[in-house]
């Protein structure tokens, strides 16, 4: 059985580590990677909120899953923002979200602004 494979934005690796009951058919089989911005969201996030302890602790958890993009990821993504000004999106949800469209994976998020997109798993 192959498992299904999404991008786990910051939102949704925050729900994950919450225990959040809407996110627990992504909490096991399924296969997941995120970038080391969304890492690094996360680390300062939880470093704010849970301290320095918590927050090595997860950074240590998820770095297997995190990816660097390429300069072609990081440039679509800048392009995207652009034309969705609008939307609001933050730098590192854009990098994520082209990142998941050009390795065709499902982007896994919580964020309204993403909601009606092509290739987004909306769960709130």
């Amino acid at each position: 059985m192959e498992l299904a494979s999404y991008f786990f934005d910051t939102y949704a690796l925050f729900e994950i580590l919450r225990g959040s009951p809407d996110y627990e058919a992504y909490m096991k089989d399924v296969s997941i990677v995120t970038t080391r911005l969304n890492l690094m969201e996360l680390y300062y996030g939880l470093l704010r909120d849970n301290g320095k302890k918590e927050a090595e602790r997860y950074f240590a958890k998820i770095r297997p899953y995190a990816v660097d993009v390429n300069d072609f990821v990081m440039k679509e993504a800048m392009e995207f923002r652009l034309l969705n000004k609008d939307r609001r999106f933050s730098y590192v949800d854009c990098v994520g979200y082209m990142f998941s469209m050009q390795n065709q994976v499902r982007f896994l998020t919580g964020d309204r602004q993403f909601k009606d997109l092509p290739g987004v798993e909306y769960v709130k």
